[in-house]
């Protein structure tokens, strides 16, 4: 008797009819979290619109449905590192030379940055040519390059004025 009381209860009533309101609810909620996060992930308003019926219909199932099947990257990120690899694009596409200390421009001929006095290459002791680092001989006069004569210590070091004596 006891039991059949409690749910003849006005309290039952209305505890039943609060938790089926918050049921709805939440059931809209999630469909429309699956409307907003379809906006951000798919370009296409006909696939947006079945993402959020998809949310809809089959209550609380939905939404789990759509995660698992929702595209991995938001549309802004996608964008972003499209532009980010078109960027990388066009400074490996430079043809002009940069030092790499202070960004200054050299040329490939160069054995000193002339904006920070940073050694870029060894000249050959014969003709003075710059020589890359690993270069085991001179491409411009064939003279073996001695072990040690271009290393990474000496190239990339800011190169010291050489200031006259004093006698006396």
């Amino acid at each position: 008797m006891i039991v059949a009381d409690t749910f003849d209860s006005s309290t039952w009533d209305a505890a039943r009819n609060v938790a089926i309101l918050l049921g709805v609810v939440f059931w809209l909620a999630t469909a429309y979290w699956v409307f907003k996060d379809a906006r951000r992930r798919i370009e296409d308003p006909w696939l947006i619109a079945m993402a959020t019926v998809l949310g809809v219909v089959p209550p609380f199932l939905g939404p789990l449905i759509y995660m698992l099947f929702r595209p991995p990257e938001y549309l802004e990120d996608v964008r972003e590192r499209e532009l980010e690899m078109l960027a990388m694009e066009e400074r490996l596409a430079e043809t002009d030379l940069r030092c790499p200390v202070c960004r200054g421009p050299v040329e490939a001929s160069f054995l000193v940055c002339p904006v920070c006095t940073t050694r870029l290459k060894q000249a050959c002791t014969e003709c003075a040519a710059p020589l890359e680092p690993i270069w085991q001989v001179c491409p411009y006069c064939a003279t073996p390059v001695p072990p040690g004569v271009v290393t990474g210590e000496d190239v990339l070091q800011p190169v010291r004025a050489r200031r006259p004596r004093r006698s006396g």
